[in-house]
């Protein structure tokens, strides 16, 4: 098994002429506004604002706050890098945009709604922060200058519109019905930061995590407060949002035994010293925490407890962390797998911010899908244990992190099992491709060298996808078994096999769907084959009795579905916007 890859050995890929297909990224803070950079007077003034050094600080701060999960200034991420927008957009405008979006669509700007019209996705409004701060932070963007080109040459040809089919409604229509309505965390959208459902083994409740820090227990239609981490965590933040906060959380498979409840949470830099950390000289923006809590009454309601950590990881940004905890179902007591945790671990954007060793690497923790006993001792901290079963856990790859799985993910969104067994993540991908990877032990899945089944330069344009190089074989990268591209959404959301009785014509699909604009999806399982790409089909939805779809409800805001599976097999649909949670009761064939 080849454990060691170096991108510098890889050979140019061939000249590839083709037209530009545009990632599709979705709009948030000051998002996509450089797009513009071609269309607007490059002479804007901005002598009217402040430009001391104590204004330039604070806007600094409301950008690390409010926009750095989704922008930097040398890469495009979620939205497009924002080095030397102010030279392109007048103040007023981006004072105006940043304050509402809506209302400059609504009343016909021709910039705004064409940034509407190429991305179909509304930007929330955040006049909220004030105009003293949008000024600070609009100050702040003005001292960034435009990043210089990193691709040079013809040793880097750009392919411009990777060749992938894009998806087709399949002859199901899926129906939904409103369950419950979680209470609002915020007076702003989105109402309840939804962000993964499960049920308790041994029991037929649903729980369901608000990523602003509490647990909700969900029973005869009602959500009641289970677990709230943000009281009971001094260090606990939930900001700049994009999946930061209360991240991910599991139920022992004995849990009506032991009491053992498991949780991801992020907490600010620095707040306790950190198991796996990287250089000094590279800049820590948030911890994420493992946890294990205990209860000596596993039917208490809200939950008592205490808490023990297990592990602790610097990240480089707020983005593509630790949003997956999650036992094997399938497994039984006796089976080497049973309560074992899998964890997702992203890159941290650790890629975007130009330090692509740090999640490139066998020996480091960033990108990869890991494996871990909570009751054990022999990791290095002594606070959990190494399965013996792990791929690297003989210590015969070097320095190997023996706690990894399966590596090379920008971000392992999530985790599921098939009825028979094998293990599917989906990847949230950078500007063209949302991929679902069937894993096997030690595989490695391509970031940040491929982004679905194209090549990409990890240190030049990550936005930018080219030919797979003629030697692509020697590299014994994993390809994804189901990819869509950016014309059919922005970010992945993982989902599940249809385990369920109530709907036979869910049988032996696997359900999933888009982050942003909450089209659902699903592929056959029958299909699935390494090394091939099944063909994804997207769902009809009808919703409490009306044919419509999550886009036409919300007015193209972002979305954010979720999926849950509850104790018989059943599928559950959540959107973070209005703080539902939907039952899946019925698919018609057409």
């Amino acid at each position: 098994m080849e454990t060691v890859i170096n991108p510098t050995n890889e050979v140019p890929p061939p000249n590839i002429h083709m037209p530009m297909q545009r990632a599709r990224s979705p709009i948030l803070f000051a998002g996509l506004l450089l797009s513009f950079a071609c269309q607007t007077n490059s002479s804007v003034d901005y002598s009217d604002l402040p430009n001391d050094s104590l204004t330039v600080e604070k806007g600094k701060a409301l950008f690390l706050q409010n926009c750095s999960a989704c922008h930097d200034f040398r890469q495009d991420g979620i939205g497009p890098q924002l080095g030397g927008l102010t030279r392109q957009v007048s103040v007023a405008w981006l004072r105006d945009f940043i304050a509402e979006p809506k209302a400059m669509i609504d009343r016909g700007d021709e910039r705004a709604n064409t940034l509407f019209s190429e991305y179909n996705s509304i930007m929330p409004s955040f006049a909220h922060v004030g105009e003293g701060n949008i000024d600070a932070l609009i100050t702040y963007l003005h001292t960034i200058q435009a990043p210089a080109p990193t691709d040079g040459g013809n040793e880097w040809e750009e392919i411009v519109e990777p060749v992938i089919e894009p998806i087709h409604f399949g002859n199901y229509s899926l129906q939904l019905e409103s369950e419950a309505q979680l209470p609002a965390s915020s007076d702003k959208d989105p109402m309840a930061r939804i962000a993964k459902m499960d049920y308790r083994p041994g029991s037929e409740d649903l729980y369901v995590i608000d990523l602003r820090g509490k647990l909700y227990q969900l029973k005869d239609r009602e959500a009641r407060v289970y677990l709230e981490i943000d009281k009971l965590l001094p260090d606990f933040i939930d900001a700049p949002g994009l999946a930061t906060g209360f991240g991910s959380f599991a139920f022992h498979p004995e849990f009506d035994k032991n009491g053992l409840l498991y949780t991801t949470h992020t907490e600010k830099a620095g707040a306790a010293q950190a198991d796996f950390s990287y250089a000094d000289s590279i800049r820590v923006s948030l911890q994420w925490v493992v946890s294990e809590w205990e209860t000596k009454t596993p039917s208490a309601l809200p939950f008592e407890g205490k808490r023990r950590e297990l592990l602790r990881i610097n990240m480089v940004g707020p983005s593509h962390g630790v949003q997956e905890l999650t036992f094997n179902p399938l497994a039984t007591s006796g089976d080497e797998d049973y309560g074992l945790i899998y964890l997702g671990v992203g890159d941290g954007g650790s890629v975007g911010a130009g330090f692509p060793f740090v999640a490139n690497s066998i020996e480091s923790i960033w990108g990869s899908i890991i494996r871990i006993d909570p009751r054990g001792n022999n990791s290095r901290n002594g606070n959990y244990g190494i399965p013996a079963g792990n791929p690297f856990a003989d210590g015969n790859n070097g320095n190997a992190l023996k706690e990894i799985f399966a590596w090379g993910f920008r971000n392992p969104h999530r985790i599921s099992w098939t009825k028979d067994g094998k293990i599917i993540a989906s990847n949230i991908g950078q500007a063209q491709f949302e991929s679902l990877y069937l894993i096997n032990p030690g595989n490695h899945y391509g970031w940040p060298m491929r982004e679905g089944t194209y090549r990409i330069n990890e240190r030049g344009n990550l936005n930018a996808v080219y030919a797979l190089p003629a030697n692509d074989a020697s590299y014994n990268f994993t390809y994804p078994i189901a990819q869509y591209s950016h014309q059919d959404g922005n970010a992945i959301s993982g989902g599940f096999e249809y385990w369920g009785e109530r709907i036979p014509e869910l049988q032996g699909k696997y359900v999933f769907g888009d982050i942003v604009n909450g089209r659902i999806f699903y592929f056959d399982l029958d299909e699935m084959k390494q090394g091939q790409q099944a063909v994804i089909k997207e769902f009809r939805v009808n919703i409490d009795g009306k044919n419509t779809s999550f886009g036409q409800m919300f007015n193209h805001q972002k979305v954010d579905i979720r999926f849950g599976r509850d104790h018989q097999g059943e599928l559950w649909i959540s959107s973070k916007i209005d703080g539902k949670i939907y039952r899946v009761t019925g698919a018609d064939r057409h």
